[in-house]
Order: C-alpha cells, then sequence, then structure tokens
C-alpha cells in the first residue's frame, strides 16, 4: 500500500488547542498541500495492487485483520495525502496518511509518541497490516486536535512500537467505516473502536456524520490544491447537486466505502458490468478487474509500459481516445480522454519518458466476480467531489470546475 520511502512536506501546520472545546463550528475552510513524492513512485501500480489485495483479503469475514463544518488541509504525495494532527496536551503534531480504506487511527511510525497529561494507556495491543506496510504497538486514549479549537478527548489510538513501509510520514488518520477497527485490538474484542470522525459527531463538534473530500488535478510538483471536510461538504469545491449512492451489500466491498458500479467506455462499449467495488484516498490509480482492463486495452490500443507498469497509448491513440462512463444508482459520471492521462509534465517522476503518454487506468490484479472489481482512486475522485456518508450509508459524488479540465 505504502512506499518504504515517502518525502513528506506540510506546506501549512494546524493551530492545536490545549481544551477541548466541543460546540459548533461555522465552516472551516483549509487547504490541501499536494506534493509529488519523488523517491518511490515509480512503484505506484505495485503498491497500488498490494494495497487492493490487502482490502480484498482483509474485508473477508468483516474483520479488519490486516453541524459544524471542519476541513482540514492535506498533502498529496501522488500515492496518498498527509495531513498534520496534533496529539496530547500540550499537543504534539504528527503527519497522518489520510486514509478511506483503514479506520484505526496511530502514531509513533517516525516521530516518536510525546506522552502528556491527557496520555493514558490501556491494557490493548493494536495491530493492522495494509499491503505493502504495517504496524503493530499499544493502545492510548488521548486528545486528538483535528484543527485550533477542534479537539476531541479520549480518542482511541494506537501508538506503533514496530512499523514498516511508513518512511516520511507518523501513521495514519483512519477515516473509513467504523467496522473496520473490528479484531485489531489484543485480547480480541468483537467491539469497533469510535474514528475520529464518529468521536466528533458524537460530542457534537460537527452536526453531520459525514466528510467531504476535494481533490484536484495539478501538472505541477507541488501545490495547494484541495480539502477535507468534516460534518458536511463545501458547496465552493462542487458543481450542480451531490447525488448519492447506497453501501454496497456485496462482501468484501462492503467493509469500505463500497459501491455497486458499471463502467462503458465511449457510446456502447461495456468494460465492466455492475458490479461492487470501492471508493478509496489511499488508491492513486482507477484499478479495474483483470477481464475489464483487456477490454479497455482492446477498445484504447495501449500496450503496458515496461518501464512504469502502467498503460501506454500513442498521440493518435490519445487523440481517438473516448471518454470512460462510470454509472451508479442511476447516475453517470464522465470521466474525459484528458482525465484518464497521467500528467504528461510528471512522467520522469514516475520513472517514464517524458514524450509519452500514460494511463490512470489498470489492473486490479484480479478477474472480476469476487466482490471487489474496482478501486476508484483519486484518479477518480480528482474530477468529482466525493462525499463519505456514515450516517445515511451511502457515498456522493458531484462534478467540479475540473471534471472536464484540460489538465493533463
Amino acid at each position: 500500500m505504502f512506499p518504504t520511502t515517502i518525502l513528506t512536506t506540510l506546506f501549512l501546520a494546524l493551530a492545536v488547542a490545549a481544551n477541548p472545546i466541543l460546540i459548533n463550528r461555522s465552516p472551516i475552510s483549509l487547504p490541501l498541500s499536494r506534493r509529488l513524492n519523488l523517491t518511490s513512485i515509480d512503484n505506484l501500480l505495485k503498491h497500488d495492487q498490494a494495497r487492493a489485495k490487502s482490502l480484498k483479503t482483509a474485508g473477508t469475514g468483516g474483520v479488519f485483520q490486516s453541524a459544524a463544518v471542519v476541513n482540514e488541509p492535506i498533502t498529496n504525495q501522488a500515492v496518498t495525502y498527509v495531513a498534520s494532527i496534533g496529539v496530547g496536551s500540550p499537543a504534539t503534531s504528527y503527519s497522518l496518511i489520510v486514509d478511506t480504506g483503514s479506520s484505526n487511527t496511530w502514531v509513533g511510525a517516525g516521530k516518536a509518541y510525546v506522552k502528556t497529561s491527557t496520555s493514558v494507556k490501556t491494557s490493548n495491543s493494536v495491530s493492522v497490516t495494509y499491503g505493502s506496510g504495517s504496524f503493530s504497538g499499544t493502545e492510548y486514549l488521548d486528545q486528538v486536535t483535528i484543527a485550533s479549537g477542534l479537539v476531541i478527548p479520549n480518542q482511541s489510538i494506537g501508538v506503533a512500537s514496530t512499523s514498516s513501509g511508513f518512511s516520511g510520514v507518523d501513521g495514519i488518520l483512519g477515516i473509513g467505516p467504523v467496522d473496520l477497527t473490528v479484531g485489531t485490538l489484543s485480547p480480541a474484542t468483537t467491539s469497533s473502536i469510535p474514528t475520529v470522525t464518529d468521536n466528533l459527531f458524537a460530542n457534537g463538534v460537527i452536526t453531520a456524520d459525514e466528510i467531504g473530500v476535494s481533490f484536484e488535478p495539478t501538472t505541477v510538483q507541488s501545490i495547494v490544491n484541495g480539502e477535507i471536510t468534516w460534518g458536511g461538504t463545501d458547496s465552493s469545491k462542487f458543481t450542480g447537486s451531490i447525488n448519492y449512492t447506497p453501501l454496497t451489500t456485496t462482501s468484501p466491498a462492503r467493509y469500505y466505502w463500497g459501491i455497486n458500479q458499471s463502467i462503458r467506455y465511449g457510446t456502447s462499449t461495456t468494460i465492466l458490468s455492475s458490479t461492487a467495488g470501492i471508493v478509496d484516498t489511499g488508491t492513486t490509480l482507477i484499478l479495474i478487474a483483470t477481464n475489464a482492463l483487456t477490454k479497455y486495452k482492446s477498445a484504447t490500443g495501449a500496450v503496458v509500459d515496461n518501464a512504469t507498469g502502467l498503460l501506454r497509448i500513442t498521440s493518435t491513440q490519445y487523440s481517438n481516445l473516448k471518454s470512460l462512463f462510470f454509472t451508479t444508482n442511476g447516475v453517470t459520471y464522465e470521466l474525459t480522454a484528458n482525465a484518464q492521462l497521467w500528467p504528461r509534465s510528471l512522467n520522469t517522476y514516475i520513472g517514464g519518458t517524458t514524450s509519452r503518454i500514460y494511463l490512470v487506468v489498470n489492473d486490479l490484479g484480479s478477474p472480476s466476480g469476487q466482490g471487489l472489481d474496482f478501486i476508484n482512486g483519486y484518479a477518480f475522485l480528482e474530477r468529482f467531489y466525493s462525499v463519505f456518508d456514515t450516517a445515511n450509508n451511502r457515498v456522493g459524488f458531484a462534478t467540479t470546475p475540473y471534471t472536464t479540465a484540460t489538465t493533463n
């Protein structure tokens, strides 16, 4: 899931507060900094596929083995996004991967955990495996600061004693469904651990148990270009209305932010019939089942590029490239030809050649019919605003000013 070396540079740090302020807040819009990982992004396909494999395995059996509106700044590392989160009082700031595909929050991979007067060690150990990364350690209850004055008392966090695959970051801020925390504590428990989002809602800090995510495409190495919103949505980040689709009941996709979706290329070529998959901020590419990718390759004429692992097309093929249409709950979202391209100005950072054209659609690593047949990663989410609504068991999408942008 994660590279062994991650270059993390945060443009903005959150102010921290010493005492909880459990009141409804006015909307707070804080920017997200996108930062390209220069050291290991050439392995991004392998990491995405490792994550996909882990998600499918971990979801089996439902046990994860392996109104105020508050917006949070996040840094995009080309494989994921990172936020600066405060823990303790006085708070220590940690750079945490923001992950909708997992739900445990933990620190200690990079910067050591600093105990303060609010730190309470429990008798539980905690352990989670994520694709190519993992951690194990001890559960603490501590004060977590999401933004200035926005504080969660007694949040369960993991403090890593060992971790792998997280160089350059300090841990994870898990914002997936709460059931993913079941089975991560020892002595074994069948109870879930309230997530940061759950506790913000339970404490009355936010008035809706949901998060909104805004990413934007870019062709430069680093830029402030998005936000995450707790407790609602930011209408300045999308156009039109948000359309919702219920969470799928198909396993293992149903244990994540899973939906039913079909994918069509152009006007009539079915790439993937309606099936279950997930929406995931922790996956860079758009991954589809192997048999679906075969159809996509045939339709586009793309070939596998040995240097990057991505699909590659010629200039002529690009001029003929048609849109992909993603349909869920009766609503269709158009991913234009340009949106299917890896930013050409960033080709060399993924081990590619400047003049070549690479695609962001790739192989999930398994055939369809296994209950998790696609992952809409942030290559998709950069073109559509997304809402993860725990209270109503649904995911929402809306178009943005960047849906049809000719960015790449």
